[in-house]
């Protein structure tokens, strides 16, 4: 099953992402909802709250978001502490709510704290939506009624754009009208998604002259990177430990190299896992990459 991160910054237009794909039937699990859920009265997250922050967090039996946001978003330390008890939560009732979907379906994940808490490697591709922080904060003062003050702070709370760009297969513009984001999106499905779909039934990769040119935003250079990541955490799951790599990029957007095992605990299942993440066996043994979008050609050693 094909799953997308769906990440940006409050006020970049994510949720009107999120919409556009449901509407290219995409099954969307929203991160927020799934928060709200987790601390719904007379759940365990509640109480686990409560007995942290203390009864001013609460009131008749729901949790004051509000209050809690002031103690949260001012005080690193407690935003850590909420988040050791919520995350655990919402991450059992998001692997839950996946297991569940049809055959056949794909997911996209919206997830605003995607990059600060290192979520990317899971997901087959990670789409960021973007616009400028003065057009952020703009929209939140006049579409939430948020004082300036407090946009301010959300933003300054969050990752920035740099560590963004860092993780973004694809990276959308949200500064513009809102057709421009639908087309960007329309695009997305058409030229990338659809193909990967078809290619992680298939177990396919992409072969040369196949791929697509690295999309206008992308971190190109730092594309051999994020291959090694989602690479490193597939090989984890599967038992092994990743050793050193020599995966680079070169210009056409190609990540090929060698990526050493050290402590391999066993070949069995490792390469329908690769193949199920994204990386289906390729040419002279090789793994390659469903996703038209990121060609791979990376040889292991050590299996």
């Amino acid at each position: 099953m094909l799953v997308v991160g769906l990440t940006g910054g409050i006020g970049s237009g994510k949720s009107s992402v999120a919409a556009r794909f449901a509407e290219h039937g995409a099954h969307v699990l929203d991160a927020d909802r799934i928060a709200r859920e987790v601390v719904a009265p007379g759940s365990p997250g509640l109480q686990a709250v409560r007995e942290r922050f203390g009864e001013e967090v609460v009131a008749g039996g729901t949790l004051d978001r509000a209050a809690l946001g002031r103690i949260v978003f001012a005080d690193p330390a407690a935003r850590a502490d909420l988040e050791a008890i919520t995350h655990p939560l919402v991450g059992e009732r998001t692997a839950a709510e996946l297991a569940r979907l049809p055959q056949g379906a794909w997911a996209v994940h919206d997830v605003p704290l995607l990059v600060e808490l290192g979520y990317a490697p899971r997901y087959h591709l990670v789409v960021v939506v973007d616009a400028p922080e003065q057009v952020r904060v703009d929209r939140l003062v006049q579409a939430r009624g948020m004082a300036a003050a407090d946009a301010w702070s959300r933003l300054r709370a969050q990752a920035s754009g740099q560590q963004r760009r860092a993780v973004a297969d694809v990276w959308l513009d949200n500064s513009g009208a809102r057709q421009e984001l639908d087309a960007q999106v329309a695009r997305l499905v058409t030229e990338r998604l659809e193909p990967l779909r078809r290619r992680l039934r298939q177990q396919a990769a992409v072969a040369e002259g196949e791929a697509l040119p690295p999309p206008e935003g992308e971190d190109v250079p730092g594309r051999a990177a994020r291959v090694r990541h989602r690479l490193d955490h597939v090989l984890a799951q599967a038992g092994y430990r990743p050793g050193a790599a020599e995966l680079a990029t070169d210009a056409a957007g190609w990540t090929r190299g060698t990526l050493r095992l050290a402590g391999a605990a066993g070949e069995a299942g490792l390469h329908q896992s690769l193949a199920e993440a994204g990386f289906p066996a390729a040419a002279l043994g090789s793994l390659g990459s469903a996703d038209p979008g990121r060609p791979v050609m990376v040889g292991l050693t050590g299996v």
